[in-house]
């Protein structure tokens, strides 16, 4: 009979257990997956108990607090705390979504906070976002245009053609979608993934964009698109209640009526 097992730097041990200071009465237990590339040590879960009479609402509020009092050497990303950065998208819960949008409330029981599913660790909550960035830049997300715009004035568009946008430019790039997708687990050399795919729609139903026959070409390939099966993760996941399948399905229908 065939074993198989998990190589011995992937198993998670246990962690320190940080407890809470004394006299706090609403305590919450906080579980974090930490790993360093600075030593040889496997992944461990750290506990840390947080008095929530004296944190904020937000799981981000709780790591910025966990990280000022109990331990500085916890890694995450974080900005504007606003959910409109990006960058402290993370696994809280079972869920990729944004910490700073992600109340504490609605966790039942312990939290539990890992880094994005299915991509490299920088360390701890980080995630190592090189190729999603690559793919992004590989579809030029900005506006291409064969007119300068009138001098002094903006590149006009209807309500009609503004409205197209709707959906796709509240995008932050948090890449919880991509990380959510299991066709982008298995094809992320190739495939574009939800996140990268709903910014090239963007741009082909931009009214004011000259390169749209230039972005569909660029778009049909059996990889960089077609691995999409509809799985519907993506907009499951997004923090910002956007539906990246719907923006593919749209490239798929642009691509086809050509």
């Amino acid at each position: 009979m065939a074993e198989f097992t998990l190589p011995a730097n992937s198993k998670m041990n246990s962690g320190v257990h940080h407890k809470a200071p004394d006299g706090a009465s609403n305590v919450r237990v906080f579980q974090i997956y930490r790993w360093s590339p600075d030593d040889d040590e496997n992944p461990r879960l750290d506990k840390f108990e947080v008095d929530l009479d004296d944190c904020g609402p937000m799981v981000l509020d709780a790591l910025i607090k966990i990280k000022s009092e109990q331990d500085s050497s916890l890694t995450f990303r974080r900005s504007c705390r606003e959910g409109i950065c990006g960058s402290c998208s993370m696994n809280i819960d079972g869920t990729n979504t944004l910490a700073c949008l992600k109340s504490i409330s609605e966790v039942t029981g312990e939290v539990k906070i890992f880094p994005l599913p299915h991509m490299p660790v920088v360390k701890d909550l980080v995630p190592d976002l090189s190729n999603a960035y690559r793919q992004l830049a590989s579809i030029e997300p900005w506006l291409k245009s064969d007119n300068d715009a009138p001098e002094g004035e903006e590149r006009r568009q209807s309500p009609e053609q503004r409205e197209k946008l709707d959906g796709l430019w509240e995008c932050v790039l948090c890449f919880s979608c991509s990380a959510a997708c299991p066709s982008y687990w298995w094809n992320s050399d190739e495939y574009l993934g939800p996140a990268v795919l709903l910014q090239a729609y963007r741009w082909v139903a931009d009214s004011r964009d000259d390169r749209t026959d230039e972005r569909l070409d660029a778009l049909d390939d059996s990889f960089a698109l077609y691995r999409c099966h509809t799985i519907m993760n993506c907009a499951k996941t997004c923090p910002k209640g956007l539906n990246p399948g719907k923006a593919i399905a749209g490239i798929k229908s642009e691509i086809a009526s050509r």
